[in-house]
């Protein structure tokens, strides 16, 4: 299993990122995925998570109405496009692969339930 995270950069206050996720080394159709940050000097942040087809997402109150995630299954690519940015979103961004294959729209319990991660990419975000 192989998640690989691009996209990520530096950005002035207001703007746009789009990250992506490519995911090999496993039926990626069958499972949700997740997007997780962890900023300067801080532990791991639930962002946002989208179900195996692609229907149900649910989002973090701090991102809410700025960050859509969306998946592509026929590319295996998981994606976040991030608007609107603050310097709070400042962080390194995680895609994460929920360990249990199902359709359902898992609830974020912590990291435990996610069985692989990618690198991270860095998202700088100046005031």
């Amino acid at each position: 299993v192989q998640l690989v995270e691009s996209g990520g950069g530096l950005v002035h206050t207001g703007g746009s990122l789009k990250l992506s996720c490519a995911a090999s080394g496993f039926t990626f159709s069958n499972y949700a995925m997740s997007w997780v940050r962890r900023a300067p000097g801080k532990g791991l942040e639930w962002v946002t998570t989208i179900n195996s087809g692609g229907g149900s997402t649910t989002y973090a109150d701090s991102v809410k109405g700025r960050f859509t995630i969306s998946r592509d299954n026929a590319k295996n690519t998981l994606y976040l496009q991030m608007n609107s940015l603050k310097p709070e979103d400042t962080a390194v961004y995680y895609c994460a692969k929920y360990m249990y294959g199902n359709t359902v729209l898992p609830s974020w319990r912590g990291p435990y339930d996610y069985d692989f991660w990618g690198q991270g990419t860095q998202v700088t975000v100046s005031s």
